[in-house]
């Protein structure tokens, strides 16, 4: 499955841009649903025993913490310093039993999610390209390089979260003045715009680099620097992974103007059909998420396949 590509170097011919060439890769990935379906089978495979393993250990402790459930429900966005002082105190009293038991739980999940998206990446992968070869091993090494960076960028994002409620509002409530809740607002906001932008430009080559095992017969050392060293490929790719990421916040967006439809009629519907409503929008997320994992993974391979052939080279 190759999809149609322009040579850069013919003279009166406009190349195709990333985004053009990813409106093909969505036609041919919806027009093969079985790519879709064995993503979501080896997602969900890991993802329902996972829930029901954190539900097993985790409610438990949750509930033998002795928060202050009737608080808890009646918090108000009307007083966001009470509301944050509740939360504070539940919180200070459920990390505890909670960090014993995800201090060893966490790295077991994690572990076992870089082994099974590795095996089940490589099925997706090799079913839309019989091609590719099998380097499983490889994959999950570079699978946990991801990791690593994903965790990385996490925590200098909560620092600076951090750092942003300190300035704004710990710092001020310590003088005896106002916290500025709007301007820690506009902080997390733009720090969390600026890490988001800085993902999808950067971690690109990681996406890319386990298809490039598979692609070029490679190592993990291999495959990071040729990931690197894509030339003018590399812009398409950017560009790919930063449509994604927006694609991502419109299905999030999306998700969430679902779950709030039927709020409007709350009063002449039951919580059962609330609770299966949310729950159809939960499954339909997901899956729209799974699709487009396939369609920028696909898209990956169709444009290295036109570049190779556009530049044989």
């Amino acid at each position: 499955m190759t999809a149609p590509g322009i040579p850069a170097n013919v003279p009166g011919i406009v190349p195709v841009r990333g985004t053009q060439s990813f409106v093909h890769t969505l036609s041919e990935c919806w027009h093969r649903p079985s790519l879709t379906a064995l993503e979501v089978l080896w997602r969900w495979a890991y993802g329902i025993p996972t829930l029901a393993i954190l539900y097993h250990l985790l409610y438990p402790a949750v509930m033998g913490a002795g928060l202050d459930w009737p608080a808890l429900q009646h918090m108000t966005i009307l007083d966001p310093m009470a509301a944050a002082n509740i939360l504070g105190q539940a919180i200070d009293k459920a990390v505890p039993p909670l960090w014993a038991i995800l201090r060893w739980l966490a790295p077991t999940l994690i572990g076992l999610w870089i082994v099974i998206s590795s095996i089940g990446r490589t099925m997706v992968l090799r079913r839309a390209d019989p091609r590719l070869q099998s380097r499983i091993a490889t994959v999950i090494i570079l699978q946990s390089i991801r990791m690593i960076a994903l965790a990385i960028s996490f925590f200098v994002w909560f620092r600076l979260l951090e750092a942003a409620a300190s300035a704004t509002i710990v710092r001020p409530v310590a003088q005896g003045q106002e916290p500025n809740l709007v301007g820690y607002c506009a902080c997390a906001i733009i720090t969390t715009l600026f890490l988001f932008v800085l993902w999808g430009v950067g971690s690109w080559a990681l996406s890319v680099a386990p298809l490039l095992a598979m692609l070029r017969n490679l190592g993990v050392t291999a495959s990071l620097r040729a990931a690197f060293q894509l030339g003018e490929l590399k812009s398409k790719l950017v560009e790919i992974n930063l449509v994604m990421g927006i694609v991502k916040i419109a299905l999030i967006v999306l998700a969430m103007v679902f779950s709030a439809t039927p709020l409007p009629f709350e009063s002449v519907t039951s919580q059962g059909f609330l609770t299966n409503w949310w729950i159809g929008v939960t499954l339909l997320y997901f899956i729209g998420s799974d699709f487009f994992h396939i369609a920028r993974l696909v898209a990956y391979l169709e444009l290295w396949r036109t570049f190779q052939t556009d530049n044989p080279a």
